[in-house]
């Protein structure tokens, strides 16, 4: 594993420069314009900014969270990030109030390892403060049944819709990318943005399950993708322009994490993170997401990713497609 990583790294380093790196409130911005029309989204080949808030002492492992603090620490948490106090202007540069927005939520590990439904909420209040139609919101994730045990309320109907991939359907045509051939959920193909809310989790085959990985909740056979840890399908799947082009703002959950035995819920694995990492770039993110994990299952004297024969190659192959820092030097970690 370590010898594949080395020949990845001596092939990504004379790439990383050339590669597509998402980038707020840093110098030496650029604009390129979206695929998916609204407003354009800001790139740069800089450092990557990632806003990383931790209150551990407002959360205890193993009880319901003060929604009051969930609150309170996702407005901290996009402060920071966004570098004012007033989120609503960085959110501004991101999305149009005639938005479509999908908001991706990972509820596969049960109430206790979800996507925090404050999180999620949350979101939605700061979309309908700048301007978004409550109507043209989704949460959304791989199957009904997941939301449900999440904690969310199914609503098709009026208002915020929360439903399911499995329910609201897939794609017509089978989408041929790189190295995925799949079905797209339709709530993937209509929206025009993306809002990502993953966890802060281990996984047992692909080493973690960040930004990236959540978007195996799109597809109709993310079980076809997970030999050789995942590698390149992690990455060329997010790279489809459906999900590149459309994702632009992450938050990752890590209210209480999960170093070892996911993704499925391990409870004896769990410990209180008690934070919010956020950012425009998925790769920089799930980058500081894996040291993290990384440095837990240190602590606790347990093997490394790359010992345990897992470590997550498809971020330096994500890094290699454009899809933003991999290499820690490149990027920004700002505490708040």
């Amino acid at each position: 594993m370590e010898k594949i990583l080395r020949r990845k790294f001596i092939k990504s380093s004379g790439l990383a420069a050339a590669g597509a790196m998402l980038c707020l409130t840093n110098c030496g911005e650029s604009s390129e314009k979206s695929e998916n029309g609204g407003k354009s989204r800001r790139t740069s080949r800089s450092n990557s900014r990632v806003a990383q808030c931790r209150r551990p002492e407002w959360f205890t492992l193993g009880e319901k969270a003060n929604p009051q603090r969930i609150e309170q620490l996702l407005t901290k948490t996009l402060q920071v990030f966004f570098n004012t106090q007033d989120p609503r202007q960085g959110l501004r540069e991101m999305f149009d109030p005639n938005d479509k927005i999908a908001v991706k939520v990972n509820c596969l590990s049960g109430r206790n390892m979800s996507t925090h439904t404050q999180i999620a909420w949350g979101m939605v209040e700061w979309l309908k403060k700048i301007g978004v139609n409550e109507d043209n919101i989704t949460i959304w994730d791989r199957a009904d049944i997941d939301l449900i045990r999440g904690g969310y309320q199914l609503n098709s109907l009026k208002g915020v819709k929360v439903y399911g991939v499995d329910s609201s359907g897939f794609s017509r045509e089978l989408i041929i990318h790189r190295s995925i051939g799949s079905f797209i959920g339709k709530i993937v193909e209509r929206c025009e943005k993306i809002i990502n809310l993953p966890v802060l989790k281990d996984h047992g085959i692909v080493g973690v399950t960040l930004s990236l990985k959540n978007f195996f909740g799109a597809i109709h056979n993310p079980y076809k993708y997970h030999h050789n840890n995942g590698d390149p399908y992690v990455a060329d799947l997010y790279s489809h322009p459906l999900i590149k082009d459309k994702t632009v703002l992450t938050v990752i959950d890590g209210i209480a994490g999960q170093y070892e035995g996911g993704p499925p819920p391990q409870p004896q694995w769990q410990w209180n993170f008690g934070g919010l990492i956020a950012g425009a770039d998925p790769v920089a993110l799930d980058r500081i997401g894996l040291d993290i994990i990384e440095s837990l299952r240190s602590e606790k004297g347990i093997p490394s990713l790359s010992e345990a024969s897992r470590y997550p190659v498809y971020l330096v192959t994500a890094e290699e497609l454009g899809l933003g820092n991999y290499q820690r030097e490149n990027i920004d970690l700002i505490d708040g």
